[in-house]
């Protein structure tokens, strides 16, 4: 395969300028080299901000909302066109297997054409506030969004924030995790590509450290930082940009619950937490974590789903019938190992999940596990672990169950298997989860808000909702008799 290259991209340029050095991205199905990329610093992330506070004062962007409806259809037009390249880079640089992948590239072609309508319909409102005087509430953008992106979505993460900030009329400057630059910089192409785009409305540069996230979250002329990412790294950055007040977008941790009452059709409630518990390889913030079991039927769940985790067919992402592939990388496979010793010594490890050996063994893969516990407040319930590892835990009724499932500090997404409709109802409303889901699990879509209570982050992407982190409301009043 040949080595693709990402270098940064500034003000309608293609910036070679390595001035953290060159590093390698590898495969972690393999260990192989996927490609190189230009490391960033301070200097060239505020270069970057720069130009980005450039195009948004001068260029007419941020009031043009037909450039933006027009631009953002033009970039999906490009993504669509080039979603197996994409699809296909994502599989070899992060480890997703590729129908997964294939479906995380046109979720973000069809993410930017969602917020291509919306960039025309940003409305404000006007009312009579005394005899000949009119008050107008207008909507505008906020300026200058630095947009941190996670390696584990590198597409539709970058598209789920930088679409609405572009619908808004704001200009971006997008730092990619550094395991993931390569596909990055193919999805920089689009936008590169979009000759009417002015030069600075779109910028990013990579790293590998933590100058540039550092620079972006503190630079004065940075308005909103929005991140997508670990709730450690979320309160890092917002002591960073407590400093000159910045307004924050963030999507952080989870520690999704799956709550399966007794009246649920096990089958099907199994098929789903299978299904959403590997999904990305398990290291996704809603994937479950946690399978909540009434206590009737709690030792035929295991079974149940002891043996549809057995079936999960792990190997090289790139082929069409595996549904596990690798870890993001070495370090991450040693992390995970160490989580499964730990849950073998502190609870009843049902299914004990390994490094597979043979044509795997140069990989980061692990296989799925399982464990049990009551004990809430464990730490392997209470931590985020981001792996293809789920607790399963029981409980006597809907009150329990309840209290179980929102006995942590995350607060993202949660779902419920029932036949009960009134009780799925009650329980939607009563979990602190930014979305909850009935008898199902991961049904994300563009037009519903994503978001956390706690610490699973502040504001909403996806939907409507959206374009209010990257808006500024401003009270315009006018007297006639002046």
């Amino acid at each position: 395969m040949e080595l693709h290259k990402a270098q940064h991209y500034i003000s309608g340029q293609w910036v070679g300028e390595a001035a953290g050095g060159v590093y390698e991205s590898l495969n972690p199905a393999d260990g192989t080299i996927v490609g190189t990329a230009s490391a960033g610093s301070s200097g060239l992330a505020g270069q970057a901000i720069m130009a980005a506070r450039k195009a948004f004062e001068t260029s007419g962007w941020a009031s043009n909302p037909r450039l933006r409806a027009w631009a953002l259809l033009e970039f999906a037009n490009r993504l669509e066109v080039r979603k197996e390249e994409v699809a296909n880079l994502l599989s070899f640089e992060n480890g997703k297997v590729i129908d997964q992948a294939r479906h995380e590239v046109a979720a973000g072609f069809g993410e930017a054409r969602y917020y291509a309508g919306l960039a025309r319909n940003v409305f404000g409102r006007t009312f009579e506030s005394g005899t000949d005087k009119m008050s107008l509430l207008t909507r505008e953008a906020a300026g200058v969004v630095a947009v941190i992106v996670p390696w584990n979505a590198p597409v539709t993460l970058l598209v789920r924030s930088v679409a609405p900030a572009l619908a808004a009329g704001c200009t971006v400057v997008v730092k990619p995790a550094p395991q993931t630059p390569l596909v990055n910089a193919l999805v920089m192409k689009c936008f590169d590509e979009i000759g009417a785009l002015p030069p600075g409305v779109v910028n990013s540069v990579n790293e590998r450290g933590v100058e540039v996230g550092k620079e972006l979250s503190t630079h004065p002329e940075v308005d909103v930082v929005s991140f997508t990412g670990s709730s450690a790294t979320g309160k890092a950055i917002m002591a960073n940009a407590s400093a000159t007040v910045k307004r924050l977008s963030l999507e952080l941790g989870g520690k999704s619950p799956a709550i399966v009452f007794e009246d649920a059709d096990l089958e099907k409630a199994v098929s789903a937490i299978r299904r959403s518990s590997i999904a990305l390889n398990g290291q996704m913030c809603t994937s479950v974590s946690r399978v909540l079991v009434q206590r009737y039927v709690v030792d035929e769940l295991a079974d149940r789903l002891k043996s549809a985790y057995e079936s999960v067919v792990v190997g090289n992402p790139l082929s069409a019938n595996v549904e596990l592939g690798p870890l993001i990388d070495r370090a991450n496979q040693r992390r995970i190992l160490r989580l499964i010793d730990r849950a073998a010594d502190e609870a009843d490890l049902i299914l004990r999940g390994a490094a597979p050996g043979g044509v795997l063994e140069r990989g980061a893969f692990v296989t799925p596990s399982m464990f049990r516990t009551d004990d809430v407040s464990s730490p392997l319930i209470q931590d985020e672990l981001f792996g293809p590892i789920v607790s399963l835990e029981s409980f006597d009724d809907e009150r329990e169950a309840l209290e179980r499932a929102n006995a942590t500090r995350y607060g993202l997404a949660a779902s419920v298997y029932t036949h009960d409709l009134n009780r799925a109802m009650r329980l939607g409303r009563r979990l602190k989860f930014g979305t909850v889901w009935l008898n199902g699990h991961n049904r994300l879509m563009a037009e519903a808000e994503t978001g956390g209570y706690r610490e699973s982050g502040i504001g909403r992407l996806h939907g409507v909702e959206a374009l209010n982190d990257f808006l500024e409301t401003k009270h315009i009043f006018y007297d006639a008799e002046f």
